[in-house]
């Protein structure tokens, strides 16, 4: 299984493209403010990620005006986040089992 902080980028980013900024505000967002996500602490992600899962990011304006690169999922993003997503679905199922179990 992959890192979850590549699991919760992958799944950002197959919403709609976003830059690295906006993919952590977008995660802390989606989370009901439970995750906080360190300014600059997607960056490393996203550079290992642009390898394989993304694509290498389109140059465009923010809404503030400044450049940012935008990162759409590649064919093999989305098959990442297919694997990741059910890899997270059975470990947390089975951490539940263990925790609920009296």
């Amino acid at each position: 299984m992959g890192k979850p902080s590549d699991l919760l980028i992958l799944k950002t980013v197959s919403l709609e493209p976003k830059h690295g900024w906006a993919i952590a505000k977008r995660i802390q967002q989606i989370s009901a403010e439970v995750l906080h996500v360190q300014q600059g602490s997607p960056c490393p992600a996203l550079h290992r990620l642009r390898t394989t899962r993304l694509d290498q990011g389109q140059a465009e304006r923010n809404r503030d005006g400044r450049q940012a690169k935008f990162y759409p999922l590649t064919a093999a993003g989305r098959a990442q986040l297919e694997k990741e997503a059910a890899n997270w679905s059975r470990l947390s199922a089975a951490i539940n089992l263990v925790v609920e179990t009296t």
